[in-house]
């Protein structure tokens, strides 16, 4: 039997995973003139950038074996660190800067940098995490209903129960705090890298983003390298260039803001005639 609150934090997690990004969009959307197309473009980004580039490079970079076991990692687990977080910071925020790139001529304020941001944090947690907590409360409601033993050949149910018992039900909780600090750091950085794209002489505020990136990964990275054996340090350390994170980006705000980034004051004075619906 699968324990109860086993299943319950599993709830919550796919919850904060697939509801956290929905609530918070609609909840800035007519504050900061949220757009639908930000949204989609984020989503999109992700996807190419992370999980299909960034994938291929890990491959030819990493060399995991059958097993999955990383070259790498088994040869030079600092490299292995280095390398880990500074491709995940390159490769995503090299996204979201092309991606800025094409949406700045129509979607270049601090809605666009919310929107984009909610996209491509909400499509990660849904993908990454959401749907692994679904999956894992199906299984769990079979099992401990005795209609798991049709699962096919092909799955030792056995390992997956004893997996699914052992994992102290903590873990599942905190996979969902994972995501509530994840969410918090792609919007920070999506609004530092649209400040980067947008304003004159902010150039340098992208890469300011792929080393911030990195340094929120670092401490994920040393874990799995073996650095640490403690998940509750991790957690604990990943909080500090978050904070860093979004403090940079409420700056970036202030700057997007003063400098009323949508329209000058002139095209503001022409344009009195009210707009339709956009995306």
């Amino acid at each position: 039997m699968i324990p109860n609150l086993s299943i319950i934090f599993m709830g919550v997690t796919a919850a904060v995973s697939i509801g956290l990004p929905v609530f918070m969009f609609i909840f800035w959307r007519k504050k900061y003139i949220l757009k639908i197309i930000p949204l989609l473009v984020g989503m999109s980004v992700f996807v190419v950038f992370a999980m299909f580039l960034q994938q291929f490079v890990h491959t030819a970079v990493l060399q995991p074996d059958e097993n999955g076991v990383f070259a790498l990692l088994e040869e030079s687990p600092r490299l292995f660190v280095i390398y880990a977080i500074f491709a995940a910071g390159f490769f995503e925020e090299t996204g979201r800067f092309v991606a800025f790139k094409m949406l700045k001529r129509n979607h270049n304020n601090i809605g666009t940098g919310l929107a984009y941001g909610i996209g491509h944090g909400g499509i990660e947690a849904f993908l990454l995490v959401g749907l692994t907590m679904i999956s894992n409360i199906t299984v769990c409601l079979m099992i401990n209903s005795g209609n798991f033993t049709a699962a096919g050949e092909e799955i030792d149910v056995a390992a997956l129960i004893g997996v699914l018992q052992e994992t102290p039900s903590s873990m599942f909780l905190i996979s969902g705090y994972e995501r509530v600090v994840a969410m918090a750091a792609h919007i920070s950085f999506s609004i530092i890298v649209l400040c980067s794209v947008v304003k004159k002489g902010m150039l340098w505020l992208y890469p300011v983003a792929i080393v911030l990136h990195a340094s929120v990964n670092l401490a994920p990275a040393m874990l799995q390298a073996g650095f640490f054996d403690s998940i509750w340090i991790v957690e604990g350390l990943i909080l500090i260039p978050t904070a860093l994170s979004v403090f940079v980006a409420i700056k970036a705000c202030s700057v997007l803001t003063y400098e009323n980034t949508t329209l000058d004051d002139t095209q503001t004075a022409k344009e009195e005639i009210p707009a339709g619906p956009t995306l």
